[in-house]
């Protein structure tokens, strides 16, 4: 008998993974460029593009969101071979992200200094200059941060996962390049890392875009985008996009009012909570990218009817996200010290950083491929809904409840915050293994086929 053919080769796998670690590698040292060069501007500048972020992190997941919602739909159709459907989809989710991405950039423009008193109006004087200048730039970034997402998560849908490893290679140089000019040549301070990540995303937009108008791509965009809406397409792209945005949402929401407990602790806690963010973003770089290669392959080998191969490639894809997680964390653990002196600031703050970093790195490699790599192959399958309410839960009950418990009540300061982050994941991650072990969470399938 003829031996079945894999719908991923081995080969193939590293193919797509290994380019999604080098770009969340790359993605991560934009955030640590940044937030080292701007150090040189004082802990004011750090804090104040820190608070920034938390928002943006928030205002960027909805479209980000609906991206992963595309990539799903447009993944099936591949596995169905149903190309014409594929490149309809992309069509439709351009011109959905670019819509709501336009919207919330002046949603953000216009309530810039609303929006900063309402959420963190305690802050002091210079660390609020500081983010209203970073996020009236940074806001203007977002429709083209909103295409780039969009046709790179259509490019990572068909298994190309090196053109945008390239283009984030590119956009990594032309932001630290644009800090090195504005920052340290021209002393611009906030106003140069806001603009060179602007710039950085304006390039990555257009070039991403003229990409994915080759029609020689099985996904690709169609030489002419009407802008008219197929419902039918557009439900099965929220399908996914709708819980999956909800769920970021509402958990960077959650990010947020603990961002804003962070703030009552002093500029020295703010400045240690960005450190630690930077490098917490390191820490989970592995499980992340498999969690982003779950979207294409759950997706591909779902379309194609194959759940056998799927649940088998879940186990596999897992089993190398711990693998990567334990090994870098444990890397983290032991030169937290050495990398945190890498940022200009006071030794009360650094030595507040390496302690969260190392309490990070404990809880990240034993719970974070559970919490929020798995995660993706449920809403791979349509199951999206689950992972919202699971989310939505842990977030109020854990993240936010417990933050508040440990900090005001148990007076553990920073790393109180972060200790409910812990046992928020754990609630998570018990949650999602459970699920997938019961077989529920293949069952949407047959709805959406």
């Amino acid at each position: 008998m003829e031996a079945k053919k894999e719908i991923f080769s081995g080969k193939q796998l590293r193919q797509l993974i290994l380019p999604l670690i080098m770009e969340q590698v790359l993605g991560i040292t934009v955030g640590l460029a940044d937030s080292i060069m701007v150090s040189s501007a004082g802990e004011a500048a750090v804090s104040g593009v820190s608070l920034v972020d938390s928002i943006n992190i928030l205002l960027v997941n909805l479209f980000c969101s609906l991206s992963t919602g595309g990539a799903v739909a447009a993944a099936h159709h591949l596995g169905e071979n149903q190309r014409e459907k594929a490149v309809k989809t992309a069509d439709q989710l351009l011109l959905c992200v670019t819509g709501i991405s336009l919207a919330v950039a002046l949603i953000s423009i216009a309530g810039n200094r609303a929006i900063l008193r309402a959420v963190f109006g305690s802050v002091e004087q210079d660390v609020m200059r500081n983010a209203v200048i970073y996020f009236y730039i940074t806001a203007v970034s977002f429709p083209f941060l909103g295409i780039y997402n969009a046709s790179s998560a259509l490019s990572r849908a068909m298994g190309n996962s090196r053109v945008t490893m390239y283009i984030s290679v590119l956009t990594n140089i032309v932001n630290i390049a644009g800090n090195a000019v504005f920052i340290l040549v021209f002393h611009a301070g906030v106003y140069g890392v806001a603009i060179s990540t602007l710039i950085s995303r304006i390039v990555g937009a257009v070039i991403m875009y003229v990409i994915l108008r080759d029609s020689k791509k099985p996904i690709h965009l169609s030489g002419t985008l009407r802008v008219r809406f197929s419902p039918e397409i557009v439900r099965r792209i929220m399908k996914v996009g709708i819980p999956t945005g909800m769920d970021n949402c509402i958990f960077q929401i959650g990010k947020i009012l603990v961002q804003s407990l962070v703030a009552g602790l002093g500029t020295t806690a703010i400045t240690a909570n960005a450190i630690a963010g930077v490098m917490a973003g390191i820490a989970v770089i592995p499980a992340s990218a498999i969690g982003i290669a779950m979207i294409t392959v759950v997706g591909q080998t779902a379309g194609a009817a194959a759940l056998d191969e799927t649940v088998r490639y879940v186990k596999k894809l897992m089993l190398y996200a711990y693998i990567g997680m334990v090994g870098l964390n444990l890397l983290m653990i032991v030169s937290a010290r050495c990398i945190v002196g890498l940022y200009a600031v006071t030794p009360e703050a650094a030595d507040m950083a390496v302690r969260v970093v190392i309490f990070h790195s404990v809880c990240a490699m034993l719970l974070w491929p559970t919490g929020f790599a798995l995660p993706n192959a449920m809403r791979a399958v349509f199951d999206a809904n689950y992972t919202m309410i699971v989310s939505v839960v842990s977030m109020w009950v854990f993240r936010i409840g417990m933050s508040y418990l440990f900090v005001l009540y148990f007076d553990l300061g920073l790393l109180g915050v972060w200790a409910a982050m812990g046992v928020d994941w754990l609630f998570r991650s018990v949650c999602f293994v459970r699920r997938v072990k019961s077989g529920r969470w293949l069952g949407h399938l047959g709805k959406n086929m």
